[in-house]
């Protein structure tokens, strides 16, 4: 299923917006995370890691987008203070990571912008991969039968660590699509994505799937794309998640019923989710946005069937 190497480009990155990730918004306890003693280390590590996962719940409940665009910078500094002041914290850095990628890919139009965060989100993640395993500080450049292997031995515990380094690194490569170099590099995020989806394919609500079916389906068929492949992935990320991750029906009707111009289907799952009640807990920012883009979709699919 993957090419013999980490160089064969596969055309433009077409990876959904905002699949994965965590966005905050509110800096509550800035100030006292920053007169915290030194001497207070473990304290502060565990304190800064019980903030960012209360944050993440949080804003992952908040219904409003425009709070969380506007308030979104905010944290991206208070992020780069905290890991500045616990720098072996991969807890902290697969956060900074998740919140600098989500945010640049949902939030961010400026080209350059949107390169410089990505960068960032890929350097927080890789440090937190190094920081686990100082074996693995190399791996992304490591010759690709030897990085297969590594994935070979990802287990369950290790997911959530090469989640965040694959979706970091997917962020990175879709901020680079007309640099064939870095679209290289994305038959390593799909071998990451496949290891997830056999170790854990429910973790991040089928997320895994999200990402292979997008992969499976970057080129038209004449080109190589998979669309069955595609088709087969998207669906069972919707089944994963009991049909509660909007943004998975989203991603389906964009990428595959407009690949493959199956106007029945693209407006059957854009109308569920217009349908659906967004209000699931841990998912309502993320199903807000996908009804925004529904209506995007269901709005131009006259003028592109």
């Amino acid at each position: 299923m993957l090419p013999p190497s980490g160089n064969a480009s596969r055309g433009q990155v077409a990876v959904s917006r905002l699949v994965g990730g965590i966005v905050l918004t509110r800096p509550v306890f800035l100030l006292m995370l920053l007169v915290m003693l030194p001497g207070c280390s473990r304290m502060v590590s565990n304190a800064t890691s019980d903030l960012a996962d209360n944050l993440a719940q949080a804003i992952a409940n908040n219904d409003d987008p425009d709070t969380v665009r506007a308030g979104g910078p905010a944290y991206l500094l208070m992020m780069d203070g905290l890991v500045h002041r616990d720098p072996e914290n991969p807890d902290l850095l697969m956060r900074a990571a998740a919140l600098y990628s989500a945010y640049g890919e949902a939030f961010v139009d400026d080209p350059d912008r949107a390169r410089r965060l990505s960068q960032r989100a890929l350097r927080y993640a890789t440090r937190a991969l190094c920081v686990h395993a100082p074996d693995d500080c190399h791996l992304r450049q490591a010759d690709f039968d030897l990085f297969e292997a590594r994935l070979q031995r990802v287990d369950e515990q290790e997911v959530p660590l090469f989640y965040t380094w694959g979706a970091a690194w997917a962020g990175w490569i879709q901020a680079r699509s007309d640099d064939l170099d870095a679209v290289a590099e994305l038959a390593r995020v799909e071998a990451i994505m496949q290891r997830i989806a056999v170790v854990d394919e429910d973790y991040q609500r089928g997320s895994a799937h999200l990402y292979l079916g997008a992969f499976a389906i970057l080129v038209p068929p004449a080109m190589g794309g998979r669309p069955e492949v595609a088709r087969q992935h998207f669906e069972r990320a919707i089944a994963l998640s009991g049909g509660e991750n909007l943004m998975a029906k989203v991603v389906y009707a964009r990428r595959y019923a407009r690949m493959v111009y199956d106007r029945p289907l693209h407006d059957r799952l854009l109308m569920d989710v217009l349908a659906a009640d967004p209000d699931v807990p841990g998912m309502v920012l993320w199903n807000i946005l996908a009804q925004e883009q529904a209506r995007e979709l269901l709005a131009s699919a006259d003028d592109f069937f």
